[in-house]
């Protein structure tokens, strides 16, 4: 049997105290070694804030990097792929919530106007390191969890930190439309979403290139001026990010990996996995002492 694609995860699989299950807080040292499936590549069904305050690394949505530092504000809307790549100091504080938590209060145009959760503008912001007005906000977000028993009004309150979050983040971003390749920004996005449901049956640049209605030159141009990669290198890419998942959280045997992952020869497998790896899949498993 065959595991997803991508793993989609819903907010109910990050159980807290709180009963709602429609938003959800932890420092991120904490969410990182209470889940560490959080470091592979996986979507959400929820909206995502991600607030550093110290550490280093990196941090992918739908293909592009990005760098992680202290003061970096990621937002992430639903169905968006991600994982990252943190140093080992690295702090901050996580917060999910999801679209019905924010409309009990607030307008669907409003969520849907943010400029940082539309595809035209970047998903992060770099704050000044002593930024003194979103931190804080969040903070009492987390400490309001802290509560019990939790008051009435919580949700209420929680709700309105989230909304002046929010509001305070659009500032930092310029007025209208951003400027550069909004576009393609936008077709390497739909490509990212398309791959991370195909990758294991179709690995061809030419299949994602009609689904998009492009030529295959003409996305393999727009993936280089993007992410100086060409989308086969990214197709590649992805295929061999799965099967290191696979080989380093699961006891599949070779083959069954290969299978996993869309190949029908496990020796042709290893060689493609070693052809840019640069170890066999075994090798890759079972690294010398």
């Amino acid at each position: 049997m065959k595991t997803p694609a991508l793993p989609v995860l819903a907010l109910n699989a990050f159980p807290r105290q709180h009963a709602s299950h429609r938003y959800y807080i932890e420092q991120l040292e904490v969410h990182v070694a209470q889940f560490p499936i959080v470091s592979e590549p996986h979507a959400h069904d929820f909206y995502l804030l991600l607030y550093i305050t110290q550490g280093q690394g990196t941090h992918t949505i739908d293909l592009i990097t990005y760098d992680l530092q202290p003061g970096s504000l990621f937002f992430l809307v639903p169905g968006q792929a991600h994982s990252w790549s943190l140093s080992a100091d690295t702090r901050g504080l996580i917060l999910f919530f999801t679209a019905d938590f924010y409309l009990e209060q607030y307008s669907a145009l409003q969520l849907a106007e943010y400029p940082f959760f539309t595809p035209t503008h970047p998903p992060v912001r770099y704050l000044p390191p002593h930024e003194e007005e979103i931190l804080p906000l969040l903070w009492r977000i987390y400490q309001a969890e802290a509560t019990h028993p939790l008051p009435p009004n919580h949700d209420a309150v929680v709700r309105a930190y989230l909304y002046l979050c929010l509001e305070l983040a659009a500032r930092a971003y310029p007025v209208g439309p951003a400027a550069g390749p909004a576009h393609g920004l936008l077709q390497v996005r739909e490509f990212g979403l398309l791959l991370n449901q195909h990758f294991r049956t179709e690995k061809t640049v030419r299949y994602y290139a009609e689904q998009l209605h492009l030529t295959a030159n003409h996305l393999n141009a727009i993936c280089r001026r993007i992410l100086n990669k060409t989308a086969s290198d990214l197709i590649h890419e992805r295929v061999v990010a799965e099967a290191r998942r696979l080989l380093t959280h699961t006891g599949q045997s070779v083959a069954q990996v290969a299978d996993a992952v869309g190949f029908e020869d496990a020796s042709y497998f290893a060689r493609y996995f070693k052809k840019y790896v640069g170890q066999t899949p075994e090798a890759f498993r079972h690294p010398p002492a």
